[in-house]
């Protein structure tokens, strides 16, 4: 019998891995061979998917990416061998593209099967929780504060630090929360790891639970996630069922479990604390600070809120200790960085690279350069809240303090770029639409400075008293980002400031630069 591995997360589903699946199962059927198909997650490589591995004497050998219609001529090229074809990429481990990376939290994504606990133990899985077991909680914070992890959510705040003050607080019940509402155009970095290692991300809630005293975690995703929401439930049973969750974790008088809770997908319950609100059953709106969540969280007790891809690096800095994971990186930006890599290119997908790679290598290298072939013009880093950055900007390292010096934030890691029909004065308009959607409706700044945005820019692009309007819109900007309650208002300025500083041009009225211009 024949191993085949196929992907099954969200990407992989949208390219056609079904049709693939069901044309290889047909054939298989025809010329009466036998396959055993385990479905995975995703590697990353996007432009590759459907990616689809067999078990050869060799090791898995990759091809990709397949169409149902290329599976016939693959099995007749000897593909069950291992056997050549234009789609045959080799051990997927040794192409280029993967063997570049630096894959500590991604390392087991498209490799393990996200359902079996047993083969995330075979791959090296919860050797973290185990040695974090056997630790006091001060010497587990300890070991995250010195490896320099911070928050990979955005904020980039010291996640030891957090724990800690989340250990220290008083409190019978403490909780963990994961922020997995990951609502960033451009990023799928914690759909891509819920869908392809769930086991991961609930060994590193647990180690946090360990770490601070908590007995109860809660993963909260988005209705947009059906896919991830189906991979964690099960990893969660499977986890629970071979005791590494419940009441006494492997024996070690230690209790913690954990649940997936699903929103209905507002971008503002990824603000930590509108998600508390969200998780309550009340509705997603601001909480002022303070107090901190770490001191007044869900349902009022000490809350650790982490991202997936902070939990999810844990379990190695466990494994592997502090030292090794702050080897990686440069400056205060230590460890890696998933890098999603979307918009106009040739190569999208997620590499995980050390801090501190230029901009320039990430969309040029790995990126191979605009789909259309036409020249570059602009990159989005950090969501729809992160600023537009020039070809000038493109040898800016991708590191929280390079990119705070450049007017911008790395925030999750998502990297979408334009080519030279993009019209940057539409771009700053939509980051006030957005705004204006997606606002809780908490403070004014936001709820009626993005409304006020969205009609000066349609003024100023109109040509109607562009210089007084150009006034109201730096007073505009400089209100939301001093008095707005969050990030939404906050640094929704952001991505329209740094539009204006690089690409003028684009709101002049009189020497615009449409797109069909640039034919």
């Amino acid at each position: 019998m024949t191993r085949i591995y196929l992907p099954q997360d969200a990407a992989a589903l949208a390219l056609g891995a079904e049709a693939v699946l069901r044309a290889l199962r047909a054939e298989a059927a025809r010329r009466g061979v036998v396959l055993e198909v385990v479905r995975t997650g995703s590697r990353g490589a996007v432009w590759l998917e459907p990616l689809l591995e067999v078990e050869t004497a060799e090791g898995r050998i990759g091809y990709g990416p397949v169409r149902a219609g290329d599976v016939a001529g693959l099995l007749d090229a000897g593909m069950l061998e291992g056997g050549a074809h234009p789609l045959r990429i080799g051990r997927p481990d040794e192409h280029p593209w993967f063997a570049g990376q630096t894959r500590l939290t991604f390392a087991r994504c498209g490799v393990v099967d996200p359902s079996s606990a047993g083969d995330y133990v075979a791959h090296g899985g919860f050797a973290g929780l185990a040695k974090a077991l056997a630790m006091s909680g001060e010497a587990i914070v300890d070991e995250v504060k010195l490896s320099g992890l911070r928050g990979r959510g955005g904020a980039g705040f010291p996640t030891g630090i957090k724990w800690n003050t989340v250990r220290l607080a008083e409190g019978g019940r403490k909780y963990v929360v994961c922020n997995a509402d990951e609502g960033d155009s451009g990023t799928f970095a914690d759909r891509m790891l819920m869908e392809g290692d769930p086991f991961l991300l609930i060994e590193g809630m647990a180690i946090a639970g360990v770490a601070v005293g908590a007995t109860k975690g809660y993963v909260y995703t988005r209705s947009e996630y059906p896919h991830a929401v189906r991979a964690m439930r099960a990893a969660i049973l499977a986890a629970r069922r071979a005791g590494w969750l419940g009441e006494n974790i492997r024996g070690s008088g230690h209790a913690f479990d954990m649940e997936v809770r699903v929103g209905a997908g507002a971008y503002i319950c990824g603000e930590e604390t509108s998600l508390l609100n969200s998780l309550e059953g009340k509705r997603g709106v601001v909480r002022a600070k303070p107090p901190l969540p770490a001191i007044e969280g869900l349902f009022g007790k000490p809350t650790v809120v982490n991202n997936v891809l902070s939990f999810a690096a844990v379990p190695w800095i466990m494994e592997h200790g502090a030292k090794a994971y702050a080897d990686f990186g440069t400056g205060r930006s230590l460890g890696t960085l998933a890098v999603q890599i979307a918009g106009n290119v040739r190569r999208g997908g997620l590499v995980e690279l050390p801090f501190g790679l230029p901009l320039r290598a990430v969309i040029e290298e790995w990126g191979g350069g605009t789909a259309t072939g036409r020249p570059f013009r602009a990159v989005q880093v950090g969501g729809p809240l992160g600023a537009y950055f020039p070809e000038s900007l493109l040898d800016t390292p991708m590191d929280y303090e390079a990119f705070a010096r450049a007017g911008g934030l790395l925030g999750h890691g998502g990297v979408t770029v334009f080519d030279d029909s993009v019209d940057l004065s539409r771009q700053a308009r939509f980051a006030f639409e957005f705004c204006a959607a997606e606002s809780c409706g908490k403070c004014t700044p936001c709820r009626i400075g993005a409304v006020r945005g969205v009609e000066v820019i349609d003024r100023i692009t109109a040509g109607v008293e562009t210089a007084k309007n150009f006034a109201v819109l730096d007073d505009l900007l400089e209100v939301m980002t001093d008095a707005s309650l969050c990030a939404m208002g906050g640094l929704t300025p952001v991505p329209v400031g740094s539009a204006l500083k690089h690409f003028p041009e684009d709101f002049d009225a009189t020497a615009r630069r449409l797109p069909e211009a640039a034919e």
